[in-house]
């Protein structure tokens, strides 16, 4: 499969047009008072925030964190209908969310330079941040089935619908950007405001992403635009 080179996406880059969040939550502080998100996920109810020390269980609709679960998590955060997985160092730790118990671990492609994570089509999807890459890996072993190249630095990673997306943060600014998983070009743009960088991303499946803010320990809920094709 050939690939666009990374000037040559550059150069074709779509217009971006501006996120629209639609709500905030935090400063999150995690139980010893952290405060700052690494990775997000979802878990069909809740919003998933990884604070270094404890992934945070946050009802969207009231904002409050209804429960911790202790563990490393130091960057992304992803959730399969059953586990939670978390970037952990060096590894990415697969956890029984009820219980908090590590029931696996893989090694994580970066070796500790890692980014953003999601779960879709039975893969992981790991962001590099500063190699500006996606590495789609295998969830029992962590070998890398292929990977995609960005422009930028990679922070969150999901998908929704079929669609892959991607934050960026780079030179004090931010970006959500749709991408094509096979070639990684550049389809959608959304840029976030200023001072809102992006540390995580995850989608909800439906209307909603919801975009780790970084060392502000904030959570914002982006909408997510009308499906576009090409």
């Amino acid at each position: 499969m050939s690939q666009a080179s990374t000037a040559e996406r550059t150069r074709n880059l779509p217009a971006a047009t501006p996120a629209e969040i639609v709500r905030e939550y935090g400063p999150l502080g995690d139980p010893h008072g952290e405060c700052r998100v690494h990775g997000v996920s979802w878990d069909g109810r809740h919003v998933l925030a990884a604070t270094g020390a404890h992934i945070l269980v946050i009802d969207p609709a009231s904002g409050q964190t209804v429960r911790s679960i202790a563990a490393i998590s130091d960057a992304g955060t992803a959730f399969d209908g059953t586990h939670v997985y978390q970037v952990a160092e060096a590894r990415i730790d697969k956890i029984d969310p009820a219980t908090g118990r590590v029931v696996k671990s893989i090694p994580a492609p970066g070796n500790g330079n890692d980014s953003g994570l999601t779960w879709a089509e039975g893969s992981l999807w790991v962001g590099q941040y500063r190699d500006r890459k996606i590495h789609q890996i295998d969830p029992d072993t962590g070998a890398i089935r292929r990977t995609i190249e960005s422009n930028r630095f990679v922070t969150g990673v999901t998908f929704v619908q079929g669609d892959l997306w991607h934050g960026t943060w780079e030179q004090d600014e931010s970006e959500l950007r749709r991408v094509d998983p096979a070639t990684g070009e550049v389809l959608e743009r959304l840029a976030m405001p200023a001072g809102a960088f992006v540390s995580g991303l995850e989608s909800d499946g439906a209307g909603m992403f919801y975009a780790g803010g970084g060392n502000s320990g904030m959570v914002r809920a982006v909408r997510r635009p009308a499906a576009k094709r090409g």
